[in-house]
């Protein structure tokens, strides 16, 4: 009883710490939205306007004053000093929050519609009789390999790792990035939709 207790308690504290940097942001964002409303509706009084295609007048100017903030901040970063100081307090939220990082790169890539491409080379890592999947990062010219080890899901965390060229198989078919969308999945595709181990044997 006791473990299962302790097991409990583990749980519900690594769901805390996995909702925490949410929870932030969205009190981050209730309060500044709490805040832009009553500016919003002094604005929308002083205009006169009560809707707008059925948004409420209030709620118009406070989007409009959010957007507006947005473009503002985004021209300041491109001065060097404030781009600076917004790089120096990003590294401080991130040693705050954890996972903060991993979030951010996460939206940056779905408001932008774009994904990185990862510039490694996909591999299975031979452990006695079990293949880890791998990205390969470096290599000399005795054929030795650099590896990262990613976690799951979270494939920015890992571990790296020197290995000799009989422990390290190479997956040309399956490109980094297929990889690293597989793991986010805990591995799903790997096999069913890539044929890896089939590949690699």
């Amino acid at each position: 009883m006791k473990q299962f207790f302790t097991k409990l308690r583990q749980t519900a504290i690594a769901g805390f710490f996995f909702l925490f940097p949410l929870y932030v942001v969205f009190i981050l964002i209730s309060k500044a939205w709490t805040s832009l409303t009553s500016v919003g509706s002094k604005l929308a009084s002083m205009f006169g306007v009560k809707t707008v295609l059925g948004v409420g007048g209030a709620t118009l100017f406070s989007s409009l004053l959010i957007i507006a903030i947005w473009l503002l901040c985004g021209l300041l970063v491109r001065v060097s000093f404030v781009g600076a100081f917004s790089r120096t307090l990003e590294r401080t939220i991130s040693s705050l929050i954890p996972g903060y990082t991993s979030y951010r790169a996460i939206a940056e890539e779905k408001i932008a519609h774009k994904t990185k491409i990862l510039p490694y080379a996909s591999a299975l890592f031979m452990q006695g009789d079990c293949q880890q999947p791998a990205f390969v990062v470096d290599k000399d010219n005795d054929g030795n390999f650099v590896l990262f080890l990613p976690d799951v899901p979270d494939t920015s965390h890992g571990q790296v790792l020197v290995a000799r060229a009989d422990k390290v198989r190479l997956v040309p078919s399956l490109t980094a990035n297929e990889l690293d969308a597989c793991l986010k999945k805990m591995g799903k595709g790997l096999l069913s939709e890539y044929a890896i181990n089939r590949e690699a044997a």
